[in-house]
């Protein structure tokens, strides 16, 4: 099973500069994977890009761009600029977003997100896959009047999606390669996820989906303290009704009941339990929440347990 961690050093004095130690730190640890997420802030793609240029032993992608605010042309461009920069180790990782930050931010209605989904995927693939495109869909129109494609990146993107419902799901496992779900423990994971994602993506005729769960987690012997702090960082997810679905699949009632907290024999013990419910990669984030010493004591025992 590939290991890796979400990296965030927006509270640094340069985020990019700070991105690319953390990276190497955790290479060096014998973290796989790590994974950069998209709001307002920093260029997910543009940080990937740079790492994987710095760290060439990682595997790097983000998760996740949401959507809405964005063209599938302009993150073709971003995506296969990244996979040519990184010489095939970029993962581009999408997702529907949330009312708030859309029409907060954008200024845009939030409205008919899977069918916008649907529509942004169509396009985006074609594009990936052969650098043109020519769809005319409802929500979206993408043409290409001169090729798009960027040397370098010619085996084209993998992509995923953020989804966790069952429609973004059936999406998911039609168009993309995988899933990213984030607060999914294993029981929602295992009764719910991989079987919806999986029959979509068998009907449509596509290999089987990779399941790279986000999981929320450190190695700690103050389980119960952290376990505290993270009630509290994670409280923002809890007024979204498809992070507040899915942890009540996974059995929890706050979001930090599905965070994995405690020393290494626990958190071994539950990344077995993803593992045996069906994700194929599991990315580790928020293991900063317990400091540095314990960040770097999560990130050993990934590197240990990697394939």
């Amino acid at each position: 099973m590939t290991l890796g961690v979400a990296l965030d050093a927006s509270a640094s004095a340069n985020q990019v500069d700070a991105t690319v130690e953390l990276a190497k730190e955790a290479s060096a640890a014998g973290v796989r994977s790590a994974w950069f997420g998209q709001t307002f802030g920093a260029d997910s793609p543009q940080l990937a890009a740079i790492v994987g240029r710095e760290v060439p032993a990682l595997q790097v992608g983000t998760s996740a761009i949401p959507v809405f605010g964005r063209h599938p042309l302009v993150v073709s461009s971003l995506a296969q600029t990244a996979q040519a920069a990184t010489h095939g180790r970029y993962h581009l990782g999408l997702a529907l977003g949330t009312k708030l930050l859309t029409e907060t931010g954008f200024g845009i209605p939030f409205e008919r997100p899977i069918a916008r989904l649907r529509e942004f995927l169509t396009a985006l693939r074609q594009l990936t896959d052969t650098g043109t495109a020519d769809f005319h869909g409802e929500l979206l129109h993408a043409h290409t009047p001169v090729p798009a494609r960027v040397p370098g990146a010619d085996d084209g993107v993998p992509v995923l999606v953020a989804a966790m419902g069952p429609q973004a799901l059936r999406v998911s496992g039609e168009l993309a390669d995988g899933i990213l779900p984030y607060l999914a423990g294993p029981r929602a994971l295992e009764e719910h996820i991989v079987p919806a994602v999986t029959k979509a993506a068998e009907e449509a005729g596509r290999p089987a989906p990779r399941v790279v769960a986000l999981v929320y987690g450190v190695v700690t012997d103050d389980a119960d303290s952290v376990r505290a702090r993270a009630t509290e960082n994670l409280a923002f997810y809890e007024q979204f009704p498809s992070y507040a679905r899915v942890i009540e699949l996974s059995g929890g009632t706050r979001a930090s009941d599905v965070a994995v907290i405690g020393d290494e024999r626990a958190v071994t013990a539950e990344i077995r339990r993803f593992r045996d419910a069906g994700a194929t990669e599991v990315v580790f984030a928020g293991t900063d929440i317990a400091g540095t010493a314990a960040r770097q004591r999560t990130w050993r025992l990934l590197g240990e347990l990697a394939d």
